[in-house]
């Protein structure tokens, strides 16, 4: 039988403020007594242990109000809050020709946010890390904070991330993104970087705050120029062996649709099929530059016969795409995320009409409010549980 020790002082202590801070991150200001109701613990040791997350930075005391209503007797009750500005968490959305950065606060208010693009796709680990560190840096400015502010860091990447964080790099593209950031950023700045699937950010980022908040299986797809997902199961993240989970590679091999182009990627491509035969549409007039996928949602909403047949085109192919990817993992909601969803509401109906042909689980379908920035908001989000996790193992500049 296994010898059973008490816990230590040191140990409850810490679990003491663990459970404090949690609770203080969930609310905004609360008396002493309400921590007590919230963690069980006593008067003496509830005050206490605020008055320690206090001097390390991590909470601050709120100047004593009396209640409205007039004159109460004895001292008015101490209110702590968290000190959302304790440090800063930075989110990052590292694509092939650009680096997005935002800097958040604690409580996942973004504050700041920088890009900074690329020369071209082929660029150098060196140089690939450096405009990483350069929108950083941009970001971290416009909010006037320093480098020692930021407590940790994720990036989402294009290609398969495992669960410890290695790219996957069977295919050349991948291999792009394998720059060794973490190590990089840390021998830089010190900071603790996080790698994750660019999809699985937008899967973590939708469900914190767009349509699938409060939903426990759910697929994002980022739909603009390429297709990816990310798939949340029970709750939980999936990344496979090898961080493969939700890779859509396989859609070559898929009747009526044979690639992973996006949303985007297609409606320009059919649009210039259009406008390059003799076909009568009002896409013409955006020939020289090239019709987006809201112009063509826009033409077709206003009755274009061409618009429409895209539309119609669009729809059935997602429908297709949505279609294999519920039957292989049952999701109750679909989101079409990126930068494509601000305009691909119109294709949420037809989609639904045609998902019982191509599947016998159709899930919801709705688009992310979260448009182009879904990527960033999983960041922070990704970079906020790691804080949060270990918030006690980590310094605060401020208390330093």
């Amino acid at each position: 039988m296994a010898e059973i020790t008490s816990a230590t002082p040191q140990l409850l202590r810490r679990v003491s403020a663990g459970a404090v801070l949690d609770f203080l991150r969930a609310t905004q200001a609360v008396t002493v007594s309400e921590v007590m109701d919230a963690t069980g613990l006593t008067r003496a040791t509830a005050i206490s242990v605020c008055e320690e997350l206090m001097d390390r930075g991590w909470i601050r005391e709120l100047e004593n109000q009396r209640a409205f209503g007039g004159y109460q007797k004895g001292r008015p009750a101490r209110r702590f809050e968290l000190n959302e500005r304790a440090g800063y968490v930075l989110g990052m959305d590292v694509g092939i020709l650009k680096a997005t950065v935002v800097v958040s606060d604690l409580r996942g208010k973004a504050l700041g946010r920088a890009s900074q693009p690329f020369a071209d796709a082929e660029i150098s680990a060196e140089e690939r890390i450096a405009g990483i560190d350069q929108a950083a840096m941009m970001a971290l400015r416009s909010v006037g904070a320093s480098p020692d502010d930021v407590l940790a860091a994720c990036a989402g990447i294009a290609a398969p991330v495992d669960r410890n964080g290695e790219v996957l790099t069977t295919q050349h593209f991948w291999g792009l993104f394998d720059v060794g950031l973490k190590s990089a950023m840390y021998q830089r700045r010190g900071w603790t970087v996080l790698l994750e699937n660019d999809a699985n950010l937008a899967a973590l980022g939708d469900r914190w705050r767009g349509a699938a908040a409060g939903v426990d299986d759910v697929v994002v797809i980022l739909a603009s120029e390429r297709l990816g997902s990310g798939v949340i199961d029970g709750g939980r993240l999936l990344h496979g062996r090898g961080g493969g989970a939700g890779e859509l590679a396989y859609l070559e091999f898929l009747e009526g649709v044979g690639d992973t182009y996006g949303i985007a990627a297609m409606a320009r491509t059919w649009a210039a099929d259009a406008v390059a035969g003799k076909a009568k549409t009002s896409l013409r007039e955006f020939a020289a530059e090239g019709a987006e996928a809201e112009q063509v949602f826009a033409a077709a909403a206003a009755g274009d016969a061409v618009a429409l047949k895209i539309l119609a085109r669009l729809a059935d192919r997602m429908a297709r795409v949505i279609g294999s990817i519920a039957t292989m993992t049952n999701p109750e909601l679909v989101v079409i995320g990126g930068a494509v969803a601000n305009s691909a509401g119109v294709l949420l109906g037809p989609i639904a009409e045609r998902l019982p042909r191509y599947t016998a689980t159709p899930p919801r379908v709705a688009v992310s409010p979260l448009g182009a920035s879904v990527v960033t908001v999983g960041a922070v989000r990704c970079a906020l549980d790691y804080v949060e996790k270990n918030s006690l193992d980590l310094e605060l500049a401020v208390s330093a």
